[in-house]
């Protein structure tokens, strides 16, 4: 029987996630508030500036899990692909928030968006070999829950710290864009020092180099190749991609109801923290839950949880208030079941389907995850298109239409809520290919 990881490799895996977290979260929450209300593009040329890249991203992403194949299967690791990524993203990242003062509006959107284009892809050669490496790391069923419980643990605070402490720290540094480059440098930091420890302390502990897989191919090829043939991927796919869509749409929208539901807008602090805190004290709960019920149950639980909190917050619409920070809290216990327990099951259908796939597997899963949390942004920017907001300036708050006020609300409740239902119904066709078959399998000792 294969040895345990040490606690050096699990914990230094599950470091990596400050990176992902963080460059997931952040641009999420605040890029379309700060190219809308800070650097003054209109929401139409807004929408074009979150979404290029991000269809960029989802272009090269199977094409990354490709060569990640070729690194692992020849003996050279997933690694290498993994550190590139990880010295190239920050400085993609403080380019974004680093917009020169002369710039006017559309020139401003051009820059974010060329070096958001640098970002993505310096952030794909991190992620997708970085998906798949807890396949690569053991071949215990039970070692790889014990792996992504800790993963699930350290990105819960980094999203917490990332996204709380991001907006934090822009306001403490007067906002405006000085206070966004400021953002940016600090967090630059972080993610770099999550990425570099992930790289430097597991690719130590690789396993023997798995066997390419024949006749895939490469790129999308072998990523559709894989959804075709292997239905629990397909089907976690499917339900993953729609909840990120729905998690996208809900932190694009934060800000917007911290500004002009709430009336301020560093409450988007509190709603962050509200949202995320409690993955770190609930974790260890679904953990055990889904040992002794199934991951797939208890991921039902969790995203029907997730919906019937978030289609209470629809009440902001009639009476806006503190009450809704506790909705939220609800939603973020729900939340932390929503992020660990696709990510959980993902390491078993890509071992059942062979690991030599496993980047390219990882890839599309990486394309889908970009391309929903891009549309959030979108969806929400197009909203506010729709019903006549009115962008402005950092030094100017323009008041906005009742329509617009409404489809803020709408766009934060009852927009995840429908599309965390649809999940749902898509999730029932799941079938676990790794658990034990005799009996569920009990929560490892030591796991977050």
């Amino acid at each position: 029987m294969s040895r345990p990881l040490p606690r050096s490799a699990v914990l230094g895996y599950a470091v990596g996630s400050v990176g992902t977290g963080g460059f997931s979260t952040l641009p999420g929450l605040v890029l379309a508030y700060y190219l809308t209300d800070t650097l003054a593009v209109p929401a139409l040329l807004a929408t074009v500036v979150v979404i290029l890249p991000k269809v960029w991203d989802v272009l090269i992403d199977p094409a990354v899990g490709a060569r990640s194949d070729r690194d692992a299967t020849t003996g050279a690791g997933r690694t290498r692909l993994m550190l590139a990524g990880a010295l190239t993203l920050p400085v993609g990242f403080v380019g974004m928030f680093a917009v020169p003062d002369p710039l006017g509006a559309a020139s401003a959107g051009l820059w974010v968006l060329v070096f958001f284009v640098l970002a993505t892809t310096s952030f794909s050669c991190f992620q997708v070999p970085y998906i798949a490496l807890p396949a690569d790391l053991t071949e215990v069923y039970r070692e790889r829950t014990r792996v992504m419980a800790w993963r699930i643990a350290v990105l819960a605070l980094a999203i917490l710290l990332v996204g709380a402490g991001g907006p934090a720290l822009r306001d403490a540094a007067g906002g405006g864009r000085s206070g966004y480059l400021t953002m940016a440098l600090g967090i630059a930091l972080l993610l770099l020092a999550g990425m570099v420890t992930t790289v430097v302390t597991t690719r130590g502990h690789l396993r023997r180099p798995p066997v390419a897989a024949p006749g895939t191919g490469g790129g999308y090829h072998a990523g559709l190749l894989a959804w075709r043939e292997v239905t629990a991927y397909r089907v976690l796919l499917s339900v993953f991609v729609l909840q990120a869509v729905a998690t996208g749409v809900m932190l694009a929208a934060a800000q917007y109801v911290a500004t002009y539901t709430l009336g301020d807008q560093s409450a988007l602090t509190l709603l962050f923290a509200a949202l995320v805190a409690p993955a770190l004290l609930v974790m260890p709960l679904w953990t055990r839950y889904a040992a002794s019920r199934g991951k797939r149950a208890a991921l039902t639980v969790a995203s029907g949880l997730f919906a019937t909190a978030c289609l209470g917050l629809v009440g902001m619409l009639w009476l806006p208030g503190a009450w809704i920070y506790v909705l939220v809290g609800v939603a973020g216990v729900a939340y932390a079941g929503m992020q660990l327990f696709p990510l959980a099951m993902l390491p078993d259908v890509v071992t059942a389907a062979g690991r030599g796939r496993g980047g390219a597997m990882s890839g599309l899963w990486t394309a889908g995850e970009t391309a929903g949390l891009a549309l959030g942004p979108v969806v929400v920017l197009l909203l506010l298109a729709g019903t006549g907001f009115r962008s402005s300036t950092a030094a100017e708050q323009l008041a906005q239409p009742a329509a617009a006020q409404a489809a803020i609300v709408l766009a934060f409740s009852v927009v995840p809520a429908a599309l965390v239902s649809l999940s749902l119904l898509v999730l029932r066709r799941y079938v676990d290919p790794g658990a034990p078959s005799s009996a569920p399998v009990p929560a490892p000792e030591g796991t977050a």
